[in-house]
């Protein structure tokens, strides 16, 4: 099984995916930050790094998707192939970080992947406002997120929107301002009483 764990920088889908993989005993697979090469050159130059950036994205979480595809085991992935593709390559584009050339490139190498791949069996969204990405952000210090603009941020939120509205597949949306799942138990539990009912038919 597949579970995929979808939210804006900021909204604690790195942190979820490893409380949900803990509490359930799934296997987690965490997006390529830490290790990333290209992650602060792009902060730093966007339009510069984003056909890099994003192309390496891609190709790690194609191959995660084809790891997940082949394992037995329930898998939590944080970021989905889609999602990196439908909110962050789009808002790169229509901010003029990508050249259409590089754009249609990089699309007709993602549409190639989709043939060969199916969508999470539960996609689990972290929707959050910009006042709490924007705290979230700040709170944990990373200095090369700190020159992400509220325009850019908000550009990215307005594609989670549209993206969101559009899907097809097995959706949770969580309205994730008001909780704190990392320190309050309560909170976590909320969301895994709608994960239970979700997948399990409970409560």
């Amino acid at each position: 099984m597949h579970i995929g764990v979808a939210g804006n920088i900021g909204s604690g889908k790195t942190t979820l995916t490893g409380m949900l993989s803990n509490h359930y005993g799934w296997t987690p697979k965490f997006e390529s930050v830490t290790f990333n090469p290209y992650l602060e050159d792009y902060y730093k130059d966007i339009p510069r790094w984003s056909f890099a950036l994003e192309t390496y994205f891609l190709t790690q979480r194609f191959r995660d998707v084809l790891e997940i595809a082949s394992s037995d085991k329930v898998i939590i992935q944080d970021r989905t192939l889609a999602e990196g593709v439908e909110i962050f390559v789009a808002n790169n584009y229509a901010l003029g970080n990508l050249t259409r050339r590089d754009y249609d490139t990089f699309m007709d190498l993602f549409h190639l992947m989709m043939e060969m791949v199916r969508p999470p069996d539960l996609l689990i969204y972290l929707k959050c406002s910009i006042p709490h990405l924007v705290g979230q952000i700040q709170k944990r210090g990373r200095e090369y997120e700190q020159s992400i603009s509220i325009e850019y941020l908000k550009g990215l939120n307005d594609r989670y929107d549209d993206w969101i509205s559009r899907y097809k597949g097995p959706l949770l949306t969580i309205e994730a301002d008001e909780l704190d799942f990392k320190a309050r138990p309560e909170d976590f539990q909320k969301i895994t009483d709608r994960i239970d009912a979700q997948l399990y038919g409970l409560f």
